[in-house]
């Protein structure tokens, strides 16, 4: 069985496991939760309990679920590809640096602003309190990665690896938060460019939009998630 990723629309972190996995070449499939009605239903929350995307029903049948597990998973398989590195290794220690920082600071900074989006039950000084705080963590975010990234073509050096992909998938959401200008910011807004001029960031946008897209990689169609549970009863 092909694994299958479960991903979240509008704008999920999500988009970042769709690029590694394009990357990597390998067949899979994708299901499509929309966010937060069908994120939030029990039928989801079968795939996975605290109702959030990514998670990836593996090729052995392990669901596996966080953004940085995933990755490590897809990562596994990557040998001779650069995108990832074997565990023990420097390189190994390196990407781990890098994606822990991705997933407690980089995506953490926006936490505030999306509360201050979704939540109905706060007034208008709450809002804009959480929008200066959130505001403060985005800007000390993109400057500690701008410093880390220097002039290296990729997060880590020469050759892009599934940080380059999960850094895509949280970037673009300062379409959402007017609070930084990423031409601030001229090494992260180079490698955003290279990003997103990439075929498998662009496959992975027009999955996300319901449109027509070409895969250069393994992508073996979408499946339901009533499909889902159901090859996950059998792998059971």
């Amino acid at each position: 069985m092909s694994p299958i990723l479960f991903y979240g629309v509008p704008s999920g972190c999500s988009l970042g496991s769709i690029v590694a996995l394009e990357w990597l070449g390998k067949p899979y499939r994708l299901c499509r939760i929309e966010m937060p009605e069908v994120a939030s239903s029990a039928e989801y929350r079968r795939i996975n309990p605290v109702a959030e995307t990514p998670s990836l029903l593996a090729g052995s049948g392990e669901m596996i679920s966080e953004s940085l597990a995933i990755l490590n998973h897809i990562g596994a398989n990557t040998a001779g590809t650069g995108l990832a590195f074997a565990q023990g290794t420097p390189g190994f220690d390196r990407l781990n640096q890098m994606l822990a920082f991705l997933n407690t600071t980089f995506f953490s900074a926006f936490s505030p602003l999306w509360f201050a989006i979704e939540e109905q039950d706060i007034d208008d000084n709450d809002k804009r309190a959480l929008t200066n705080y959130g505001r403060t963590l985005v800007k000390r975010a993109h400057a500690q990665l701008e410093e880390m990234l220097g002039a290296k073509p990729w997060l880590l050096g020469a050759q892009r690896t599934l940080a380059d992909a999960y850094f895509i998938g949280i970037a673009r959401w300062t379409r959402y938060h007017d609070v930084v200008d990423r031409r601030d910011y001229p090494n992260l807004q180079r490698l955003y460019d290279k990003l997103e001029a990439d075929p498998a960031v662009q496959f992975a946008h027009a999955i996300e939009g319901g449109r027509a897209a070409t895969s250069s990689g393994g992508f073996r169609g979408e499946v339901s998630l009533d499909e889902a549970l159901g090859l996950l009863r059998q792998a059971a």
